[in-house]
């Protein structure tokens, strides 16, 4: 996938997977790498930087499987952003087809 398509929509990807559930760092980047190719360096940082605008509360857990992690929660905040994000993606999204598929029938722009 294109470097500046995955960029525009790794923050609405990373509060859209916490909206379903508190996770963790590492869960979050697994969970985005199953339809996106992204890694660790590309994620913490948006973390941080969602978390220091408020979006996201963070606490930590005990793991059996290792040590604590830091678990990501929306705040009411967050809740607003991601369903500003959505509505402004959706709106992306239609112009972009409207506009790929009138070129798929025949430009009307000429």
């Amino acid at each position: 996938m294109n470097t500046q398509f995955r960029k525009g929509v790794l923050e609405i990807c990373v509060l859209a997977l916490i909206s379903k559930k508190d996770m963790y760092g590492y869960e979050i980047v697994q969970n985005i790498s199953k339809v996106i190719d992204v890694n660790e360096g590309t994620i913490y940082p948006i973390l941080r930087r969602l978390t220091k605008e408020e979006y996201f509360e963070t606490y930590i857990l005990e793991s059996s499987e290792g040590p604590a992690r830091k678990y990501y929660k929306l705040t009411t905040l967050g809740k607003e952003n991601l369903a500003k994000l959505m509505r402004e993606w959706k709106d992306f999204v239609k112009a972009v087809n409207i506009l790929i598929n009138e070129e798929e029938g025949g430009n009307e722009f000429e």
